[in-house]
């Protein structure tokens, strides 16, 4: 049951993670540079998705690319560490 679901996340990841990697290699090099962060978006939802999974992942880069506007945020703004599940004592 758990190669299932380790299985089921990896194709979760790359459905997420392709459309990220085709805007990153080829629609973003033909645009302007602009972005306000480091890392740049795309970059930080590569990050996300591969430190928290595709749905945790997805939903902190859905997050950041909103803040990614004239009156947002700007500079250094990495991906949140994964916290560890806490232990039962």
């Amino acid at each position: 049951m758990r190669k299932i679901k380790e299985i089921v996340l990896w194709v979760f990841r790359w459905i997420f993670l392709i459309p990220v990697y085709i805007y990153k290699y080829a629609i973003s090099p033909l645009t302007p540079a602009s972005c306000r962060h480091i890392p740049t978006c795309s970059e930080y939802a590569v990050q996300a998705i591969k430190i928290h999974g595709p749905f945790k992942g997805f939903l902190l880069a859905v997050r950041r690319i909103s803040r990614c506007n004239p009156w947002g945020t700007e500079g250094y703004d990495p991906v949140p560490p994964k916290e560890e599940p806490k232990r039962k004592s």
